[in-house]
């Protein structure tokens, strides 16, 4: 379970869902970076990972071509279904700190972040 308190900056989020938006049908996945200080842990930029692969029931990458990158603390991707929780796949893929679910139509209240648990981690959101 993460145990910290969890910022995502604003432009982050808004980023997130323009690019869900622009993939949709398809599935888009995003590299969340940031910086983790004690009990607190904020998202500040995003990567489109390398090679990724969009369709629209699954999307990935080749998490050898990851680049060694100590602010890699999470994933953030959609469901063009709708379900904003993680599948099984999802849990077996889980990268860093945090995984993000935007479920379709894509609005803020759609987003939905989690733990390597499966946990639901709440979050709030800086200019």
């Amino acid at each position: 379970m993460l145990k910290k308190h969890v910022i995502i900056k604003k432009s982050v989020i808004d980023s997130i869902v323009s690019y869900c938006k622009m993939l949709h049908p398809r599935e888009a996945l995003l590299i969340l970076r940031g910086k983790v200080k004690k009990d607190l842990l904020i998202i500040d930029n995003l990567l489109i990972p390398p090679f990724a692969y969009n369709t629209p029931f699954y999307v990935g990458f080749p998490t050898h071509m990851l680049p060694f990158d100590t602010s890699i603390v999470g994933t953030a991707h959609s469901h063009p279904n709708g379900v904003v929780e993680p599948s099984l796949t999802d849990m077996h893929n889980f990268i860093g700190f945090l995984s993000i679910i935007v479920g379709y139509p894509y609005e803020d209240d759609d987003i939905r972040a989690y733990d390597s648990d499966g946990n639901i981690v709440r979050f709030s959101i800086e200019q």
